[in-house]
């Protein structure tokens, strides 16, 4: 992983845990630093995948990004739904 992959992965996932945060509907059960450490956990998890299935070139890419983007999202929607009411006291 590059240091331009490893921003991208900080800077997107934290983006995305964030949005996921405010577009949660109602109040949302789930902490905000939680929220948006899965969320860049998650990229982080994208960056992976993308080395894993993604062309050989070590240099960070769109398609990177959206594999980063699309992971982040997925994890924070599957947390946020399975995380415990009344947990983010």
């Amino acid at each position: 992983m590059t240091v331009a992959g490893s921003i991208a992965a900080i800077v997107l996932g934290a983006a995305v845990g964030a949005l996921g945060r405010l577009i949660t509907p109602g109040r949302p059960s789930m902490p905000a630093w939680a929220t948006i450490a899965v969320g860049v956990v998650a990229a982080f998890a994208g960056t992976s995948l993308f080395g894993l299935f993604g062309p050989d070139d070590a240099a960070w890419s769109v398609g990177q990004a959206a594999v980063q983007v699309g992971t982040a999202v997925t994890a924070v929607i599957l947390v946020v739904a399975c995380w415990p009411a009344g947990g983010g006291r």
